[in-house]
């Protein structure tokens, strides 16, 4: 094992998930299989089930359950043992013919007693104990129909999914979003008179809902068992109203005080509210190659920070347009190929130009090593010559295996090149700093109304206009670097204006994007009602241009 990091942290709980699963039929969430494709790869897991059958299933409550052939299952979830999740687990276990059922949680069991409302002074004397865990055993038995079947309930803290060494995502909550000045008048619904809340700086832990204090829990767990593996006792520094709740429960959260009075190293932790980057989410300043391809390629189903790459390049079908939807996309991720991993964390590292360069290396020196007749040429680097360069190992199939991830990477960079998506980033970009230049020069009112005609139907619409996802995020942008403007008649009248043209546009759209699919079908009079600035609050999907540290 290599030596204390994020990666050693995922690999290692892998680890202890793996040596539970053999001739298992596995049931993962889509969190946990995402921390799976980052840490160590699904062939991992599927080496160590050790049966030729791919029995590898999504956690949900239509999934199949296992057949007579298959007496042993494994579930592997990335939140608390409770409600409908324990209800999910029932059914699928009912419809089976399990014998023997492993559960694992992401969650420590100290979380499952605040849960299910265990006092603090009661959790404490339980130390040590896991009497949630074994109740859960005990029903797990109950619904496979023997009480001398086997069960087993365990935490691993799968909190992480590391995209690189030093960058990693917490798939699991992806949607907590940090409070903003309109949610205090939610909170102070539920709050007597006299102890109503002035502004976001009084907010503490009391205050939150039990749901989302218990989510901040779930996160706390995660992070303490981190701090655990590395060895330190953490200072927490806050800048935010919920990083200062998030930072305040890690300090206080029973595991961790007692972790920290034998932890030999030290480190510091610095909690920041998403909401104080809004901007870089939504704008197009950065000159990385990793983020243009989340922004251009389609998102991989299930995860938050992966791309479907198409493959059909690699196949002697290429012209077939069914293709698309029959060949496996490929992915980012390369848990198990060293030089794809190399490539991957020099992309993550460098500018643009230097990036594609770098992929034009790689593709090169392997060719050259695997003999293929590449001829070289120089200049500026185009996707149709990393496409040439990566045909040439269509015909060599061994080739083709042994570097299928550095590939798949390659395709990635030259999808990405030809996308009309990375053609309109320098547009964004030109737009971006026009409107800085009018905000400083002219109001509120006269950015908007810049922006209303280029709110167009699809049928006026040309390719170089703006879609109505992208007006969204030039909304989010403006708002973002503008903060909360004052409110006058001539803002009110454009406000209207630009809600009404986006209402339109919607309306006439003839195929709506499943983002606009989700505004307009569940938060349609919420997004035409309240301030646009809250819009990456309730739709934090909304940033099609991501960048990796948001």
């Amino acid at each position: 094992m290599s030596a204390p990091g994020v990666l050693s942290f995922t690999q290692q709980g892998w680890e202890q998930v793996l040596a539970k699963v053999k001739r298992s039929v596995v049931y993962l969430d889509a969190a946990c299989a995402e921390s799976l494709h980052w840490g160590c790869g699904s062939a991992r897991l599927l080496e160590a089930v050790g049966v030729p059958a791919c029995h590898l299933r999504e956690f949900e409550p239509d999934a199949p359950g296992g057949g007579a052939g298959q007496p042993k299952a494994a579930f592997v979830l990335s939140g608390l043992l409770k409600g409908r999740t324990v209800e999910t687990l029932r059914d699928i276990i009912r419809r089976s013919h399990f014998q023997y059922c492993v559960v694992v949680t992401a969650v420590g069991h100290a979380v499952h007693l605040t849960a299910n409302h265990v006092p603090a002074a009661a959790a404490a004397e339980l130390e040590g104990q896991h009497p949630v865990f074994e109740q859960l055993e005990e029903k797990l038995c109950e619904w496979m129909g023997n009480m001398n079947y086997t069960a087993e309930v365990l935490h691993v803290p799968l909190l992480l999914a590391p995209a690189a060494p030093h960058l990693a995502l917490t798939p699991a909550f992806a949607s907590l979003f940090p409070l903003l000045p309109q949610d205090v008048h939610l909170l102070n619904s539920a709050r007597p008179d006299k102890r109503r809340l002035g502004s976001l700086g009084e907010v503490d832990a009391a205050a939150l809902t039990p749901e989302l204090l218990l989510q901040i829990r779930c996160l706390v767990s995660g992070l303490s068992s981190l701090c655990e593996h590395l060895g330190v006792r953490e200072e927490c520094f806050a800048v935010g109203s919920l990083s200062r709740v998030i930072a305040a429960d890690l300090a206080n959260y029973a595991p961790a005080k007692n972790r920290r009075k034998t932890a030999a190293g030290r480190a510091s932790v610095v909690f920041v509210d998403r909401t104080l980057d809004l901007t870089g989410a939504v704008g197009h300043h950065g000159d990385n190659l990793v983020e243009k391809i989340i922004s251009a390629l389609p998102q991989l189903p299930g995860h938050t920070n992966d791309v479907m790459v198409s493959m059909v390049e690699l196949t002697a079908l290429q012209n077939m347009e069914e293709n698309h939807s029959v060949v496996a996309p490929g992915c980012l991720a390369q848990a198990n190929d060293p030089s794809a991993k190399t490539l991957w964390e020099a992309l993550l590292n460098s500018k643009h130009k230097e990036a594609v360069m770098e992929v034009r290396r790689h593709l090169v020196e392997t060719a050259s090593r695997e003999q293929l007749p590449i001829k070289m040429s120089m200049g500026r680097v185009t996707a149709g010559q990393l496409t040439s360069y990566i045909q040439l190992f269509r015909n060599n199939l061994e080739a083709l295996m042994n570097h299928c991830g550095l590939l798949q990477l390659g395709l990635a960079t030259a999808q990405t090149l030809k996308h009309p998506q990375s053609a309109k980033w320098d547009n964004f970009l030109a737009f971006e700093r026009l409107l800085l230049q009018s905000l400083g020069e002219s109001a509120m009112a006269v950015v908007l109304n810049q922006l209303l005609p280029m709110i167009k139907p699809s049928n006026q619409r040309t390719q170089d206009d703006y879609s109505p996802e992208e007006l969204l995020v030039l909304l989010v942008y403006i708002y973002s670097v503008t903060g909360e403007p004052p409110v006058d008649k001539e803002l009110g009248e454009a406000e209207e204006k630009v809600k009404k043209a986006l209402a339109q546009v919607f309306c006439e759209e003839s195929e709506l994007s499943p983002l606009l699919q989700k505004i307009t079908g569940e938060y349609c009079l919420l997004l035409l009602n309240v301030s646009i600035l809250a819009t990456d609050r309730y739709f934090p999907e909304l940033p099609v241009f991501m960048h990796m540290s948001s």
